[in-house]
């Protein structure tokens, strides 16, 4: 009797078992045939439906397989995603007559940190109520929506204005007249030497602006980039105008024509003047003498100017004219004169100097030039 009840109920699971199946498979179909249908079930919901369908009141979110399709599903929205931002252009540029300032903070009243020229590019970091964060060369900082390009109008402007470098990663790489390797060599690139690229021809050569000539070279040995001009850090700005400022201080104002007498003369007055004086601060003197000799305010000879009236205390009171005759005067400030007749200057155009008394000026040694 108990084996034939222990059969019945193995039976009953079995017959329950089965039924379990086609209701499966019923939802099954009827999830796929719905989401064809005018009213159509997402198909997350329809994986959701098949996975986990004995939930009575939703879906059991504990369940392995729904664990599974969420991580599908999350995987495919950041892959999309990610596929989008690598499609949208991160490019940036300058859409202004001369230049733009690029500011530490989205705000008017924020710190300058920098400067956009026209033609200018760069890649935005980040974009935030009319204005975005972009990085230019060593340039990171703000710049207002208002004066840059973006997508397509900055492609089309960098495509205009920027160039196609071709840098030689051999030590010795040979521009040719031709794409061949049996033609004449025009030209020899150093390392890291690069030219304007002009066209890829795509058969192991590329050509080249070599000189304003047209030449060819091997481009299994260069590197290729693509370069627009970058913005400029306010600390660049300040390093550059010190360095044009020096440049124009050294200026050559041109050769005056001068006998040994007034070479020698000159040469006085610096010993006179700057003897103890750094070599900079010898030719300074010396320039502000010639610088005199040619303004047209002045004499218009060294001697005249040396020996004009109130202005150079050792050739008034005869110290000048001492040295001269005595003839002790140093190597180093007949160098220092003849340099000042052939145009050299430290202190560009200055016509005056005295001794360091708190006046704006150029300062050489002990002196301030002006």
């Amino acid at each position: 009797m108990k084996k034939k009840l222990e059969l019945s109920r193995g039976i009953m699971r079995l017959i329950m078992i089965c039924g379990l199946i086609l209701v499966l498979f019923d939802s099954h179909v009827m999830t796929v045939h719905a989401v064809g249908g005018a009213n159509s079930i997402s198909v997350s919901a329809g994986i959701s439906n098949i996975v986990s369908p004995i939930a009575p009141l939703g879906i059991d979110v504990t369940a392995t397989e729904v664990k599974v399709a969420a991580s599908v599903e999350k995987s495919s929205e950041a892959s999309s995603a990610a596929s989008s931002e690598e499609t949208e252009s991160t490019l940036v540029m300058s859409n202004v007559g001369k230049a733009m300032n690029v500011r530490e903070e989205p705000s008017e009243d924020a710190q300058k940190v920098g400067v956009l020229y026209k033609d200018c590019g760069g890649k935005i970091l980040e974009r935030k109520d009319g204005w975005t964060k972009l990085q230019s060369g060593d340039l990171i900082g703000w710049a207002k929506d208002e004066y840059l390009l973006f997508g397509e109008d900055a492609e089309k402007l960098a495509s205009d204005v920027g160039k196609q470098l071709v840098t030689s990663q051999s030590s010795a790489l040979n521009v040719r007249s031709e794409a061949s390797e049996d033609s004449e060599i025009i030209g020899v690139l150093g390392e890291k030497a690069f030219v304007d690229m002009m066209e890829d021809l795509g058969n192991g050569w590329i050509s080249v602006d070599y000189n304003d000539e047209t030449g060819y070279v091997q481009s299994e040995y260069v590197t290729t980039e693509f370069k627009i001009d970058q913005g400029e850090t306010i600390a660049a700005i300040k390093i550059r105008e010190e360095e044009e400022r020096k440049k124009a201080l050294t200026k050559n104002t041109g050769a005056v024509s001068a006998d040994a007498d007034e070479v020698k003369l000159l040469a006085a007055l610096i010993q006179c003047e700057a003897g103890n004086q750094p070599y900079e601060g010898r030719v300074a003197v010396g320039a502000v003498v010639m610088n005199r000799v040619k303004s047209g305010a002045y004499p218009s000879s060294i001697y005249s100017v040396i020996y004009a009236s109130g202005q150079f205390t050792p050739a008034l009171n005869g110290t000048v004219a001492k040295v001269y005759n005595s003839g002790k005067i140093s190597d180093t400030n007949y160098q220092a004169a003849q340099a000042a007749i052939s145009g050299e200057t430290t202190v560009g155009t200055a016509l005056h100097f005295r001794r360091i008394n708190g006046r704006d000026g150029i300062v050489i040694g002990a002196h301030v030039f002006w």
